[in-house]
């Protein structure tokens, strides 16, 4: 069992990076305002990252190079390998200096509930010690604190989901009869956006040679990649979906309105006691911690990837990288603004890029040269045009209602 155990790591890496404070409020709000009749989507979600995750981490076993390296080596032409570059610089780094707030602001919200304090003297705890877990700069220890806070989160969020009695019927039928609610459009892009994270493609696939070194033989460390990928984001799944149901048993066709995920941590205490609050808000605290330290992490690998610098936890520049990052996300939780202009500027880079990368992701992993026989096959090929198409379509409207041309 023990050495079972030690076979997960970037899975949950990838599932701690998905679920965050955006994804617990994303899922509070689906549920509040929806019900049970978005959960296909998100079940959809989840195996759109199966496919595209296990794909990056094949990219990382067996041709040892992350996507960032992979995307600089794949262009001939100066102008596109630069433009894809500065994508990336924008769609990721930019944008994930500017979502660290929220990242590191949620954690700190969750604190301020379990031990008082403010916000903003908790922000500055939260990113300093995501600065000082990164600074180790030891994979392993990394690793392990986040499998905690993963499976912290996992107790709480589906505890609670039990807890409040859902319609098991309900959950099935929304599960596999597709529907969509009159103004639920962008809702249910949200609940996609938050599970197929454009970052989680770079972090996988640096962090799996990370895990798996060269000296591990191939067929092994993929077999343990796919089940560590498989398990890892299906409990990543599992909690969005009890989020979502918590917040569907407790509140649809009420009057309580949910904005964000403190109001759902406080509007569950009439119904589930005075303990709930400080349960929620230790599941929302670890929501935010995991993100605070993988967002970065994973933005370091992307553009160390893009820009060719050397993409190793102990190099100073991909040191400078997360560290950015952070301190931008702590000074912007410290005064206690949200950088509205550089989340949207950064949700219509990423509308940009999420097509994209699915796309090169499918025609770099059918290359011979690079993975041999461990190029996709007809199945693969099929399962990733699908995604691609879906992430074409949201990537589109993400663009459009960034752009106000459709109504959000």
């Amino acid at each position: 069992m023990l050495q079972r155990l030690q076979q997960f790591g970037p899975g949950l890496l990838v599932a701690a990076a998905f679920i965050g404070p955006g994804t617990v409020t994303t899922a509070s709000v689906a549920g509040a305002e929806t019900g049970y009749a978005l959960l296909w989507a998100l079940v959809f979600s989840i195996f759109a990252t199966l496919v595209l995750q296990e794909m990056s981490a094949r990219l990382g076993i067996v041709a040892r190079l992350g996507l960032g390296e992979a995307l600089r080596q794949s262009f001939d032409s100066p102008l596109l390998r630069w433009a894809v570059i500065v994508l990336v610089v924008v769609a990721i780094g930019f944008g994930t200096a500017a979502f660290e707030t929220g990242n590191i602001t949620g954690a700190a919200l969750g604190l301020e509930t379990i031990a008082g304090l403010s916000t903003r003297v908790w922000a500055l705890i939260v990113g300093g010690a995501a600065l000082a877990l990164l600074a180790t700069g030891h994979y392993k220890l990394i690793e392990r604190v986040l499998i905690a806070l993963v499976l912290t989160m996992s107790v709480v969020f589906i505890l609670t989901a039990i807890i409040v009695r859902p319609d098991v019927g309900a959950i099935l039928a929304g599960i596999f009869t597709p529907g969509l609610p009159q103004g639920s459009v962008l809702t249910l892009i949200a609940l996609v956006g938050t599970t197929v994270v454009t970052y989680n493609f770079f972090l996988h696939s640096a962090a799996v040679q990370d895990k798996w070194p060269r000296d591990v033989p191939t067929e092994r460390a993929l077999t343990e990649s796919r089940l560590d990928s498989g398990l890892s984001i299906a409990l990543g799944g599992l909690i969005t979906l009890a989020i979502v149901i918590t917040a569907a048993a407790a509140f649809f066709n009420s009057e309580t309105a949910i904005e964000d995920a403190g109001q759902m941590a406080s509007q569950l205490e009439p119904l589930l006691g005075p303990a709930a609050k400080w349960f929620f808000a230790i599941g929302l605290f670890a929501a935010g911690m995991t993100s605070s330290v993988t967002a970065p992490l994973a933005a370091a690998y992307a553009v160390s990837g893009a820009l060719g610098v050397k993409a190793d936890l102990a190099s100073h520049r991909f040191r400078a990288i997360w560290a950015a990052i952070i301190v931008i996300g702590m000074g912007f939780a410290w005064f206690g603004t949200k950088p509205v202009q550089a989340i949207v500027i950064a949700q219509a880079a990423n509308g940009i890029l999420l097509p994209l990368i699915a796309v090169f992701l499918l025609v770099v992993m059918n290359r011979r040269d690079l993975l041999g026989e461990h190029r996709n096959g007809l199945v693969g090929n099929l399962l990733g045009a699908f995604v691609v198409v879906v992430a074409t379509g949201l990537g589109v409207y993400t663009l459009l209602s960034v752009s106000g041309v459709v109504s959000s």
